[in-house]
C-alpha cells in the first residue's frame, strides 16, 4: 500500500511543473517513503529516487524528504537507512550546483547524528564482524563525501593557478561558495575526529590487515589535506595562531581541542599522514607541542581518552634522548599538569592495565629529564602529589639518582652535597609528626627509611659526599624520634583493639562483632571477628617492620661512629 502511494505521488510530480509540487505531495512522499523503508522496500524507494525521470522534483524539497527518511532510532534500521539513502542524497546535492554548501552541511550533520547512535567496536573481532554496521557506515560516508572533496580540492587548485598566472583570486559569490563548501567539509572532519575516531581504538595492521576504521581515519586525514588544511599545523594548533575561518564563531568551535588531540594521536601513534610532517621537527619540539594534547586527554575520565593520552605521551617520549630535557621545560604549565594527571591515572583509574601503563610512562618521563630537571621535578612531586604511594616512588627515584651520583666519575651538584640537603629534608619528615597515620603513609615512610639506611651504608663519615653525616642530628629530631613515638603509640592502640576483639570473640557477646578501624579519616567496613583479628595482626606486623628498620639504622650509625 505504501509503495503504491509513493509511486502515485511520484507519477503526479512527473506530470506537473515543478512549481505545482504541493506541500501535500511532499507529506505523502515523506510518509510513504518512510513506511516503505520500515516494511523492507528500501530498494524500491532507492530505485524511484535515482530514476532520472523523477528529477523534476525540486532538489531541496527532495533533500528534506530524504533526510526525514534518514532519522531512525532502531539500530538495525539506522545502518540500513544510511546505506540506502547516502547515494540518492549525494545525487540530489550534486544537482544543487555551486550553492550546495549549506545543504551539504545539514546532510552531514544529520548523518553523523545517526552514526553516533551506533555502538562502537572495542575488539578486533567486533570490528571484523561489524555487528551494528558502524564500519560499513564509515565506508559509505567516505564514498558519499568524495565528489565534494574533489570539488573543493579542484577549487583550491584553480584559485592557486589563477593567482599565479594573473595575480588575481576568485571574487564575490563564487569565492564565498567555494569557501563555504570547504568550511562544511572541515566541520565534518573535525566532528568525525571527535566521534567515532576519538572513541575507538584502531587495530594495528599486523593484527587486522584490512581495518575499515583505520581506512576511515586515513580518508579523514586525506580529506583535510585535500581541502587545504596542513596536518602538522593542525597538530600544533593549540600553540599556533590560526587564521579566521568563515562560518565559525570562534577558534575552539572551528578546531575543537578534542579533535586536534585525536589527530595528534593518529599521526604519532598510528603514523597516519606522518609523511606530511617536516623532517626538521626535533623530538623535543614534537614533545613540547604534544603536551597540550596529552594534558587534555589525561584530564578526561573516560578510559578511551586516557588510553590515547598515555599512548601519545609514550610515543612522544621514546624519541627523546634520556637525560636531555632541561629544567626550563618545567616552567611550561603542561609539563607540570601532565604529571598531576598521571598521578590520578595511576591511583584512581578503574582499569589495572591503564594504571600500570601510567606508571610506566611516568618513569619514562622522569628518565628523559637531566639531573637538574629531575631534582626540581622530585621537589615538585613531593610537594603536590598528596599520595603516599607516589611519594614513595619518587623517594625511590631519588635514591637511584644519588646512587648514580656516587659512582666514580659521575659526580653532579644536584644529588650530593649542599643541593641535596633541601631535598632530603623534604623526604625525612612526617606529615603530622608522631600522630601521623603510619598505615596511610606506609609507602612513603618505608622508602624514606630505606633511603636513610642506604646513605648511612654508602656514604663514608670521612667523605660525607651527600652531607648526611652533618644532617643526621636534624633527621633524628624531625623524623626518627617522632617516628619511634608514632610506632609506639600505634602499636599500643592496635594491641588494645586486638585484645578487646579477642575477648569479645571468646565471650561470644556478638555473633558478628564490629570493630571501628580507621585508616586516615576513613573507617573500614564492618568485618567478622576473624577478619578483624587478621587486620590487626597485619597492622602490628607493619609496626614491627618499621621498628626493625629503625633499629638497623641506629646500629649502622653506631658502627660508623665507632669506626
Amino acid at each position: 500500500m505504501a509503495l503504491e502511494q509513493l509511486s502515485d505521488v511520484v507519477q503526479r510530480c512527473q506530470a506537473v511543473p515543478v512549481d505545482n509540487y504541493t506541500t501535500e505531495d511532499h507529506d505523502v512522499f515523506t510518509v510513504a517513503g518512510r513506511t516503505c523503508i520500515e516494511e523492507g522496500n528500501s530498494a524500491q524507494v532507492l530505485s524511484i529516487v535515482l530514476d532520472d525521470k523523477n528529477q523534476t522534483c525540486r532538489p531541496k524539497e527532495l533533500l528534506i524528504g530524504l533526510l526525514e527518511q534518514l532519522e531512525q532510532d532502531d539500530l538495525d534500521t539506522i545502518a540500513e537507512s544510511l546505506h540506502l539513502l547516502l547515494i540518492p542524497l549525494q545525487k540530489v546535492l550534486l544537482c544543487l550546483g555551486s550553492r550546495k554548501a549549506s545543504s551539504l552541511g545539514m546532510t552531514l550533520s544529520s548523518v553523523l547524528d545517526q552514526v553516533t547512535k551506533l555502538p562502537l567496536p572495542h575488539t578486533k573481532e567486533q570490528e571484523e564482524d561489524d555487528v551494528f554496521s558502524l564500519c560499513r557506515c564509515c565506508t559509505d560516508l567516505v564514498t558519499f563525501i568524495r565528489p565534494f572533496v574533489l570539488e573543493a580540492k579542484q577549487n583550491l587548485l584553480n584559485s592557486k593557478a589563477l593567482s599565479e598566472t594573473t595575480d588575481k583570486t576568485p571574487v564575490g559569490g563564487r569565492l564565498q561558495d567555494q569557501e563555504e563548501l570547504r568550511t562544511e567539509l572541515l566541520k565534518f572532519c573535525m566532528k568525525t575526529l571527535s566521534h567515532p575516531l576519538l572513541e575507538v581504538q584502531l587495530t594495528h595492521p599486523d593484527t587486522l590487515a584490512v581495518s575499515p576504521l583505520r581506512n576511515f581515519a586515513t580518508e579523514i586525514l586525506n580529506t583535510l589535506s585535500a581541502i587545504g588544511e596542513s596536518i602538522h599545523s593542525l597538530v600544533y594548533q593549540p600553540l599556533v595562531k590560526r587564521k579566521v575561518v568563515p562560518g565559525f564563531l570562534e577558534e575552539e568551535v572551528c578546531y575543537p581541542k578534542d579533535s586536534l588531540a585525536c589527530l595528534a594521536h593518529l599521526v604519532f601513534v598510528h603514523h597516519l599522514a606522518v609523511d606530511t610532517f617536516p623532517c626538521v621537527y626535533s623530538p623535543v619540539f614534537c614533545l613540547r607541542y604534544n603536551m597540550e594534547h596529552v594534558c587534555l586527554l589525561l584530564s578526561r575520565t573516560d578510559e578511551s581518552r586516557i588510553q590515547k593520552g598515555l599512548e601519545l605521551y609514550e610515543k612522544s617520549l621514546v624519541r627523546v634522548e634520556n637525560c636531555s630535557l632541561s629544567a626550563d621545560l618545567l616552567e611550561i604549565k603542561t609539563f607540570l599538569m601532565v604529571p598531576q594527571n598521571l598521578v590520578k591515572v595511576m591511583t584512581i583509574c578503574p582499569r589495572h592495565d591503564l594504571r600500570t601503563k601510567g606508571l610506566k610512562v611516568f618513569q619514562l618521563s622522569i628518565d628523559k629529564f637531566d639531573t637538574e630537571a629531575k631534582y626540581s621535578f622530585f621537589q615538585y612531586m613531593l610537594k603536590t602529589s598528596n599520595h603516599s604511594g607516589v611519594e614513595g616512588y619518587i623517594i625511590k627515584n631519588i635514591k637511584n639518582q644519588i646512587d648514580i651520583a656516587l659512582q666514580p666519575g659521575n659526580s653532579n651538584t644536584w644529588f650530593e652535597g649542599v643541593h641535596l640537603l633541601p631535598l632530603l629534608r623534604k623526604v625525612f619528615s612526617l606529615p603530622d609528626g608522631p600522630e601521623t597515620d603510619l598505615l596511610q603513609y606506609l609507602d612513603r615512610i618505608m622508602e624514606s627509611l630505606n633511603l636513610l639506611r642506604y646513605l648511612v651504608i654508602r656514604d663514608k663519615v670521612t667523605e660525607n659526599q651527600t652531607g648526611i653525616w652533618t644532617e643526621l642530628y636534624k633527621i633524628e629530631a624531625t623524623f626518627l624520634r617522632p617516628l619511634r613515638v608514632g610506632v609506639n603509640m600505634s602499636r599500643a592502640h592496635y594491641e588494645r583493639e586486638l585484645c578487646n576483639t579477642m575477648e569479645a570473640k571468646k565471650s561470644k557477646a556478638k555473633e558478628e562483632s564490629v570493630l571501628s578501624v580507621s585508616v586516615g579519616d576513613e573507617k573500614l567496613p564492618n568485618m567478622t571477628s576473624e577478619s578483624q583479628i587478621q587486620a590487626l595482626h597485619s597492622a602490628l606486623h607493619t609496626f614491627d617492620m618499621i621498628e626493625s628498620v629503625l633499629v638497623r639504622i641506629e646500629e649502622l650509625v653506631e658502627m660508623k661512629d665507632n669506626n
